[in-house]
């Protein structure tokens, strides 16, 4: 039989994490409506701000959606003048997404808060610490998205 305080720790986390996703969702879904799109797309413009540019066969690779959704999903976007298409340098018959620059103007304060209360939050663990947390949150990412590869 298993510790029931470690148990309960268990459990505990598992919940955090729960409530971690969902207030991300919530967040994001904010944010979202005060640019006029749905927390889909802002997963999508959050994936284009962390990596600069992609091709439309990523970001439906990454959001999960079909081609034709995420043609739909750019057009929301692009219509919200958060990103531009641009043609793709290495194959005429394609295009990259980017963000429009003049968007990050728009959308960065939003985040400004969240980011600084991070850089608080982290702030006060150390360095080792630091280290566990991104390893269990490296390997719980890991464990979904294993389920979720198998789910399909």
């Amino acid at each position: 039989m298993r510790n029931s305080s470690k148990q309960a720790t268990e459990q505990a986390v598992v919940r955090a994490a729960r409530e971690y996703g969902i207030s991300t969702t919530l967040f994001r879904n904010a944010v979202g409506n005060k640019l006029g799109v749905n927390v889909t797309d802002m997963e999508c413009l959050g994936l284009l701000f962390f990596k600069g540019i992609a091709s439309p066969s990523e970001l439906s690779k990454y959001t999960g959606l079909t081609s034709g959704a995420t043609t739909a999903m750019l057009d929301r976007l692009e219509k919200a003048n958060l990103i531009i298409r641009k043609p793709n340098p290495n194959d005429r018959r394609s295009v990259l997404i980017e963000v429009d620059k003049s968007s990050v103007q728009t959308v960065g304060p939003m985040f400004a808060g969240v980011r600084k209360a991070q850089d608080e939050l982290m702030s006060h663990y150390t360095i080792e610490e630091l280290s566990i947390i991104k390893d269990f949150l490296e390997r719980y990412t890991e464990v979904w998205e294993l389920h979720r590869k198998e789910s399909n």
